[in-house]
C-alpha cells in the first residue's frame, strides 16, 4: 500500500524537491501551497497539487478532509511551508510578526491537530517539522523568524513525548543555508521594514550578509534526500541537519558560550562591536 503524504510549501524550494522525490519513490504525495499554478510539472510527476493557506483554518480543515475522503488516511505530514520576515524587533509591525507566527507555527500546529486522530487510530504515522538552524541560534534582525522556529522546536519536542507510545514519530529537520526563496524573501522584507529605521548601519550590513549567504547556500535536493532517508528509518532520531553551515553553526551554538558565540556571529556579519 502506498503511504499518503501531506507536504506543505510544495510549490518551491525544499517542498518542490521533496514532493518530486517522494512521488518518484512511490509515495502518494499531496503537495499543498497557496498558489498551485506553477505546479503542473509536479502534477506530471505524480504529485497531487492542493490549494491551502496556512493562515486560514478553514482552508486547512477542508484540505485534510479532502485527502481523507480520497485516501482514507494520512501516513506522513511534512510541515515544510515557512518564510522569514526580517527587521529589528522595534521596527517590524506586530501584524507582520503575527503573520510570521501563523505560517511558521500555528499553521503547522493546526495540521498536526487535524492528522493526529487518524494516526492514533491506525497506530502509526510520521510528522516531520522543517525547522532551521535558526531554531537553535539567532541573528540580529531575525527576531520574529527565530521566535517562530524556536517555538516550533519546543512544540515538536513536547509532541514527540506525547505520541511516542502511539506508534507516531516526530522528527525535526534543521536545514542550514538552502537555495530557496527564503533568503530573497527575508531580504525583501528587511528592506521594507528599514524605511526610516534608527538601525540603518546594522540593516545595511545584515542585508549584505543575507545576499552572500544566499549565494553560498546548498541545493534544496540535499534536504529532500535527507527527508526521504528519514522516512525509511525504523527508529528515526529526533533531529537531523544538513546544508550550508548547518553542522558547524549547531556545534558552535552548543559548545561555545553566549558571549563568544555572539562575538563570532557579529564578526561574520561585519558588524562593529
Amino acid at each position: 500500500m502506498k503511504q499518503t503524504v501531506l507536504l506543505t510549501g510544495a510549490s518551491s524550494g525544499i517542498g518542490r524537491a521533496t514532493a518530486r522525490l517522494l512521488a518518484a519513490r512511490g509515495y502518494r504525495v499531496y503537495g499543498a501551497a497557496r498558489h498551485t499554478e506553477a505546479m503542473e510539472d509536479l502534477r506530471q510527476a505524480g504529485v497531487i497539487p492542493l490549494s491551502m493557506d496556512l493562515t486560514d483554518e478553514r482552508s486547512m480543515d477542508e484540505g485534510v478532509r479532502w485527502i481523507l475522503g480520497r485516501e482514507g488516511r494520512i501516513d506522513i505530514l511534512i510541515n515544510n511551508a515557512g518564510f522569514g520576515f526580517y527587521g529589528t524587533v522595534e521596527d517590524v509591525p506586530l501584524g507582520e510578526a503575527r503573520r510570521q507566527m501563523e505560517v511558521n507555527l500555528f499553521g503547522p500546529a493546526r495540521l498536526i491537530q487535524l492528522v493526529l486522530p487518524g494516526m492514533r487510530a491506525q497506530r502509526s504515522g510520521r510528522i516531520l517539522n522543517i525547522s532551521s538552524i535558526g531554531g537553535k541560534m539567532a541573528t540580529p534582525l531575525g527576531g520574529w523568524y527565530h521566535a517562530s522556529k524556536f517555538a516550533l522546536e519546543g512544540l515538536s519536542d513536547s509532541l514527540r513525548l506525547e505520541v511516542r507510545a502511539l506508534g507516531i514519530d516526530v522528527v525535526l529537520i534543521e536545514p542550514g543555508g538552502i537555495k530557496t526563496q527564503w533568503a530573497p524573501t527575508a531580504l525583501e522584507n528587511l528592506r521594507k521594514s528599514a524605511s526610516g529605521s534608527a538601525y540603518g548601519p546594522l540593516i545595511t550590513q545584515a542585508a549584505r550578509w543575507l545576499e552572500r549567504f544566499g549565494q553560498r547556500s546548498s541545493d534544496p535536493e540535499i534536504i529532500a534526500s535527507l527527508i526521504a532517508r528519514v522516512l525509511t528509518r525504523r527508529h528515526p532520531r529526533a533531529r537531523y541537519s544538513r546544508g550550508h553551515m548547518a553542522r558547524l553553526t549547531l556545534w558552535g551554538r552548543r559548545w561555545l558560550g553566549d558571549r563568544l558565540f555572539d562575538r563570532i556571529l557579529l564578526r561574520q556579519l561585519g558588524i562593529k562591536q
